[in-house]
């Protein structure tokens, strides 16, 4: 990879791990899980997977970068969803 090339992919990778930091700050702070999708947010975890093994197979540092902090920030928001949720319901009943 050229250098120029890794610039975009770090540019890119920025702008779309960053974007899910205030789902998961809005996650920890109203403790409400409800509004997030468990299905689209594990497929989306497969997908980053994917992507990390594919940069892998390039030795892209920054397709591995990114979509390893994408992994854990989307993995966060699944665990607290799971959290949140078991709270919500205990509540219920």
């Amino acid at each position: 990879m050229t250098f120029e090339t890794e610039i975009v992919g770090f540019m890119a990778g920025t702008l779309t791990t960053l974007c899910w930091a205030p789902q998961a700050l809005k996650l920890i702070r109203s403790r409400d899980g409800r509004s997030i999708s468990l299905i689209t947010q594990a497929t989306f975890v497969i997908g980053c997977a994917l992507w990390l093994v594919y940069g892998v197979l390039l030795g892209s540092v920054s397709i591995i970068l990114f979509n390893v902090i994408t992994i854990a920030l989307n993995t966060l928001i699944i665990v607290l969803k799971l959290r949140f949720d078991e709270g919500v319901e205990r509540d219920a009943t």
